[in-house]
């Protein structure tokens, strides 16, 4: 029986194993593969990659939110302990929102246009929470205001608000229910770099007012540096570094996050031009041998064309590169295993 000093450590999300696959044209393609990691209440983590890269799939999963021709294919995800039914969608029904929602990106194709957004905000309470009518605007009108949007523009329809505004809203159904985790699929998307910043720092505030775990889903490490604790790095479908915003700044470890770091624009560095990642990512149909990424990597090694690199702790982080061999007390371990 584990003590209390263990059980208040415990991880408020874990994911093991995770792995995805897509139907297409009669064939089954491997999407996810052995995504694995832990988050804390409170904790806000940046899922980062390119297009692609399986972000948006391994949110979705978690959230028992994949299309119908996706299907979970291994590994699992615990909430609090607790086996999360994430490929019934039935059975997970009763989690959403209450334990785990999500801040889907493009607002104005995940509002509906015909209803006014209070209505849309109480909808969640009276269907998860069991609440009256009146109580779920009351609801409404509270999370409106906390989002910073006046109660009284309740009644606008979503096409009345503008791009920042219409995230607000989805910002607050996402909060309707009083989940302890946040799903942010690229919630900033198409919006103007003045309105990201607002909505990056409303959802910084109501992480520490709520106590809330954040899961930001981005293409863009520029934006996770002063909203997040921890970046995880995906490449086509597996995480290949996981470690605090810090050292993911400072002493990146991964070939790919080293060129997503130097893709960002300094302007600290007056005229120096972005630098682009040569090639492009590997799509579904053509996944490479061994390591995805040795075609575009500037330090490929032999190694990579036939192994698949394991992610595995490396100083204060994990990383999935052969120019990290195991440390020497992970040897230790794997020997006694």
């Amino acid at each position: 029986m584990k003590n209390p000093c263990q059980q208040a450590k415990a991880p408020i999300l874990a994911v093991e194993g995770l792995a995805v696959d897509y139907r297409l044209r009669g064939s089954s393609l491997p999407t996810i593969r052995d995504v694995s990691f832990e988050i804390q209440a409170g904790e806000a983590v940046a899922l980062v990659g390119e297009s692609g890269s399986g972000k948006t799939t391994t949110a979705m999963a978690i959230a028992g939110l994949l299309p119908p021709n996706a299907a979970v294919s291994g590994g699992e995800v615990r909430y609090r302990g607790d086996r999360l039914p994430i490929d019934d969608d039935a059975a997970m029904r009763p989690h959403r929102w209450s334990e785990i929602s999500v801040v889907f990106q493009g607002a104005m194709n995940a509002l509906n246009p015909v209803h006014r957004i209070i209505k849309q905000i109480a909808e969640p309470c009276q269907l998860q929470l069991g609440m009256s009518r009146d109580e779920a605007i009351a609801r409404a009108r509270e999370l409106l205001e906390l989002v910073g949007i006046s109660a009284e523009r309740g009644r606008a329809y979503p096409h009345e608000l503008s791009g920042g505004m219409r995230q607000r809203v989805m910002i607050a159904m996402a909060l309707a229910c009083s989940p302890s985790i946040v799903i942010g699929d690229e919630p900033t998307t198409a919006l103007d770099v003045i309105t990201q910043a607002q909505i990056l720092k409303l959802l910084t505030a109501l992480r520490s007012q709520l106590n809330l775990a954040l899961i930001l889903i981005t293409h863009d490490l520029s934006v996770v540096a002063e909203c997040c604790d921890r970046v995880m790095i995906m490449y086509a479908g597996r995480l290949v570094e996981d470690g605090s915003v810090a050292d993911i700044f400072a002493n990146p470890k991964h070939p790919y996050t080293k060129l997503l770091i130097e893709s960002i624009p300094n302007p600290e560095h007056g005229k120096r031009m972005v630098r682009p990642i040569p090639g492009d990512p590997p799509t579904l149909q053509h996944r490479p041998s061994g390591c995805a990424f040795r075609s575009r990597c500037p330090s490929a090694m032999p190694v990579c064309a036939t192994e698949v690199p394991n992610l595995k702790r490396w100083e204060q982080g994990r990383v999935a590169c052969y120019l990290h061999p195991p440390m020497k007390h992970e040897e230790k371990a794997l020997a006694n295993a």
